[in-house]
Formats: C-alpha cells, structure tokens, sequence
C-alpha cells in the first residue's frame, strides 16, 4: 500500500506542476494594458515577448527531453521548477524592459523542463488501460492553470501587474519543495509487456542512442502527432488575445480600463472552462481505443474538426455584461456570473465556450496517450519535446499570426470587431489538426502493435 500512495503522490504532484506552469503562461496576457504602461513598451512589444517565451520554451524541450530519455529525471524536474518560479521572481522586480524579457526567457526555460520530463515520468506511472483518463487529467490541470493564471493576473493584476508574478513565486518554491517527496520512477514500470523483467528485479535498460532519432521519425504516427500541432497550437496561439478582445468590448460599453481588464480575465476564462471536459475525451479515447487500436486519434480528430464553426460563432456574437464603472473584483465577479443568467448573450457565449472548447480538449489526453502507445520508454520523452518544439512554432506564429490580422482587419473595421474577426478567422487552423489526426487514426493500430512487440521481445531477451 506504501507504494501506491507514493505513486498517487508521484502523480499529484506531477499534475500540480503541470497546472502551474500553465498558470505562469497565462499571467501576462490579461496585463499588457498595464504592463505596457509600467514598462514604457507598446503592448505589440509584449506579445512578441509573450510568443518568444513560446519559442523558448518548446526549443528547450527538445534538448531536457533527451536528457531525461538519457538520465535520471528526478533532478531535471526540481531544476525546471527551480528556474520557473526564480523567472517569476525576476518579473515581478524587473526594473527595466531588458530585464522582464530576460526574466520571462528564464522562466520558459524552466517551463520545457516541467512539460516534457513530467509528461515523460507520468506515462510511467499509470498503466495503458487508464492511461488516456489519467492523462486527460495532467491535460486538464494545465487547461485550470491557463484559466486560474488568466483569472490571477486579471483580478490581482489590473491596478498591480507585479503582484500576481511575486504570488506565483511564493507559489513555486512550495512545489519544489513538495517535489522532494516524489520518488525516481522507473521507465516503463507500468507497461504490461514488460512486467517481467520488474518482477526479476532486473529493470528496464535501454536509453535513448544518437541513433534512434531516424527510427522516431520513420514511425507514421509520430509525424502526423508531431505535425498537427503547427496548425492545433496557431489556432490556440491566438487565445492570447481573446482578454484583449473581452476586455475591448468592455471599454466599449463606457467601462474604465481597470475594471474592463478584470472583465476582460474573468469573462475569457469562463468562456475556456469547457477545457475540464478534457477527462470525457481521455475516457471516450480509452473506450473507443478498447475496440479499436485507432479510436484515440478518431475521437481527437472529429472532436477538433467539430469545435471549429462553434469557436467562429463565439468570438463574432456581441456581448454586453451590466458592469459598473470602478467596480472591484467581486463585483466583477458577481457581474458576469450573474450575466450567464441575466444576459442572452452571455449565456449564448458561455454554452459555445463550453462545448466548443470541450471538443477541442479531447485532442490533448489522445494526444498525450498515443504518444506514450506507439513509442517505447525510452522515446517518449524525445518525441514530446519534439512535439513541443512544434507546438511552440505554431504558438508563437498564430500568436503573432493573430496580432497581423487584427492590424489588416483594423483598416476596416475598429476594435472590438478587428479583435473577433480576426480571431474567428485564426480558428480554421483547426482544420488540418483534425484531418491529420484522422490520419493518424489508419497508422496508429500498426504501430501499437509493433511497439508492444518489440516490449516483450526485450522481455523475453532479458529473462
């Protein structure tokens, strides 16, 4: 029994991690108004920080996920959560521009470490049969990060942006800390192929070689799930901008822009709660995967493909929430909370947030679970760095993707509408994520099979 409470300590404080570094990423977009100003920076200027940090971050991925297939991965995550929180330290003092964007590349630093190794060390901790339930929960803590750092820096940040960074900070040395209770897991431990040679005591010894590299790429599955997050992540990159858009139909009602920043965070993270729908994608991609070997990518792919006109229809429908001007963050709350029931509109956008981001959240569990199926241990790591190192190109191109068709659509139409235009329009990038994880849905079943083969021909060899 010892052990397994170790296991479901190991696994909660994993997914902790995970829903903190998702917080750090969603502090500074509710801010650029303020930001802007304490920093004497256009706020096109934080954007661009905001999708180099992106950058960072997935291209660092890469080199701390082959390092934890090479080595040990316990020290790997304390140094990442170690570097993240001092990053948030830094924002929250930086005196200068220079220094909140050296601050911020620390902190994205940190963050490739948590993504990657953890994701890594989480695929074997939980066996294939709940792999994608249990996944679905590491993605829906980082979907509660993203929304609880929007909320954070909006409602502690609009008169005081640094605050919410100094919070966050206090925030990461707690988790290092509880981190030091986890134990070094063993790759491939929960894989059922491989039972054997854990039962001798023997262990599982392969590592990740120079060579392996070409025998990830030549795995079908691997390319198109590598792939689809260039045009998954664009879409998801322009989110950074929905607070602005919220926040702009705000000040459009007369509300002074304190309050429409506090407006703008709670509202956009109302409209993404639909993200904690991610555990029925995780569960539907376990059930349907039981039947057949494809049904992970399946389930992701008409998913993605039917959020797509419900993502179109929110960002262009009007809103208006009865807000008083120079409320605080409770009245704020109060008032858009009251707004589902008061409001047509509000509740109209928060029933298509819901279900539009709730199908697009069964991409991330699938995604993680068929990952962790069609690649041996010692793999896993690597191609998810990959993955992010795409996921990352694709962020901060539709990040600055977005910020282009705002400018061009604002030459005939003023913001807010530049604003929703051009978000709709970002949201098409969805449709070839959906067609390729269809894709992947014919090439995974051949190479589930040849992974599980090769796992206990390495069984059989060791015995």
């Amino acid at each position: 029994m010892g052990g397994t409470w170790r296991r479901a300590y190991s696994v909660a404080v994993l997914v902790t991690l995970a829903a903190l570094d998702n917080v750090v990423i969603g502090l500074l977009p509710p801010l650029y108004t303020p930001w802007s100003a304490a920093l004497g920076v256009g706020e096109a200027a934080l954007g661009v920080t905001t999708a180099a940090t992106y950058l960072v971050t997935a291209a660092s991925a890469v080199g701390w996920g082959y390092l934890g297939d090479a080595w040990r991965r316990r020290p790997l995550l304390l140094v990442g959560t170690v570097g993240w929180t001092l990053g948030a330290l830094g924002t929250a003092a930086a005196p200068s521009f220079g220094a909140f964007v050296a601050a911020q590349l620390l902190t994205a630093l940190g963050l490739g470490a948590v993504s990657v190794v953890g994701f890594s060390v989480v695929s074997d901790l939980v066996s294939p049969r709940r792999r994608g339930l249990v996944l679905a929960l590491w993605g829906l803590s980082q979907g509660a990060g993203l929304l609880a750092g929007t909320l954070l820096g909006g409602l502690l940040g609009a008169r005081q942006p640094r605050l919410p960074f100094l919070v966050l900070a206090v925030v990461g040395v707690v988790a290092a800390a509880a981190y030091l209770g986890t134990r070094e897991v063993p790759r491939g431990g929960a894989e059922p192929e491989l039972a054997p040679l854990f039962r001798d005591g023997a262990g599982y010894p392969y590592r990740l070689r120079r060579g392996d590299l070409g025998v990830l790429w030549a795995r079908r599955t691997n390319r198109w799930l590598i792939l689809q997050g260039l045009t998954a992540q664009a879409a998801l990159g322009s989110f950074v901008w929905l607070p602005r858009l919220l926040q702009s139909r705000a000040q459009e009602q007369g509300i002074d822009t304190p309050t429409a920043i506090m407006v703008g965070s709670v509202l956009a993270a109302l409209l993404q709660l639909g993200g904690v729908l991610s555990v029925c994608g995780g569960w539907l991609g376990d059930r349907v995967a039981r039947r057949r070997p494809g049904g992970r990518a399946l389930v992701a792919g008409v998913a993605v493909l039917a959020a797509v006109p419900l993502y179109v229809v929110l960002f262009l429908l009007p809103l208006r929430v009865p807000v008083p001007a120079g409320a605080d963050a409770g009245a704020v709350l109060r008032a858009v909370l009251g707004g589902v029931l008061t409001s047509p509109t509000v509740a109209a956008a928060v029933l298509l947030g819901l279900c539009a981001a709730g199908l697009t959240a069964a991409n991330s569990p699938n995604w993680f679970a068929l990952i962790a199926e069609v690649n041996p241990p010692e793999h896993r790591g690597t191609v998810f760095g990959l993955g992010n190192l795409v996921n990352g190109a694709g962020r901060a191109g539709g990040t600055a993707l977005a910020a282009g068709v705002f400018r061009a659509v604002a030459a005939a139409v003023p913001p807010p509408a530049s604003y929703a235009v051009g978000l709709a329009a970002c949201q098409l990038m969805f449709v070839p994520t959906g067609l390729m994880f269809l894709r992947a849905a014919r090439s995974s079943p051949a190479d589930i099979a040849a992974t599980a083969e090769l796992l206990r021909e390495r069984a059989a060899a060791a015995r």
